[in-house]
């Protein structure tokens, strides 16, 4: 019975486990695990349902309306005006010095 070339007898048994690996049943496992993220997530966003109203007199943290309101807008205006590309080739150019313009 004639031998394999080396490079094939070596990776052999790995190309085998590999192949082997594919039969894995992971699907039950996963199913078991469906849907735990959302879960997770619904029971963070209404944990308490009157927060608002115990913590009446505690500020909000986050941005306070004025800021909120220009950030939206600039937000929006971003779609009809959009900002110019910014090149990063163009670093430096033009400056007339090697070091940057000083």
């Amino acid at each position: 019975m004639p031998r394999l070339p080396e490079p094939i007898a070596r990776f052999a048994p790995l190309a085998a486990c590999l192949g082997l690996a594919g039969c894995v049943a992971t699907t039950p496992h996963w199913d078991a695990h469906f849907g735990e993220a959302v879960t997770t997530t619904a029971y963070q966003q209404r944990r308490d349902p009157n927060a608002s109203v115990a913590n009446a007199d505690r500020p909000v943290d986050g941005l306070e309306g004025r800021t909120a309101r220009e950030t939206m807008d600039r937000y929006y205006r971003s779609f009809s005006e959009p900002p110019q590309p910014y090149s990063v080739f163009t670093i430096g150019v033009g400056t007339g010095s090697p070091g940057g313009g000083r």
